[in-house]
């Protein structure tokens, strides 16, 4: 993964995940991805966007989404106050991000 992360617990002891401020809103839909399977199904859209399966994809999810294109990646948020609304990252960054986040579903919602 070319960007940083770091993974922390809110007050509740939820998992969260915290990206550079230029991508940052990615975290606002990583951490809403609640399933191994849900992860899954989104890695196997955005490879088959890289693939020329598909020209695009769009995901939407809580509060944002995210329109998955050959090169990047792009995740809107609607509901934000303040900016940034939008965040772009390249896909296979998503990808990554996303597998990375997988591999944590199920510390992040045990019980």
């Amino acid at each position: 993964m070319k960007y940083p992360y770091e993974f922390v617990k809110d007050p509740f002891g939820d998992l969260g995940i915290v990206l550079p401020e230029e991508i940052s809103l990615f975290s606002d839909f990583i951490e809403n991805v609640a399933t191994e399977d849900q992860a899954d199904e989104y890695i196997g859209y955005a490879n088959k966007v890289l693939t020329g399966d598909l020209e695009d994809f769009e995901i939407e999810l809580n509060a944002t989404s995210i329109v998955i294109k050959e090169n990047f990646s792009t995740v809107k948020n609607s509901y934000r106050i303040e900016e940034p609304y939008i965040n772009q990252i390249e896909t296979d960054q998503f990808i990554e991000l996303l597998l990375i986040w997988k591999e944590k579903i199920p510390e992040t919602f045990k019980g």
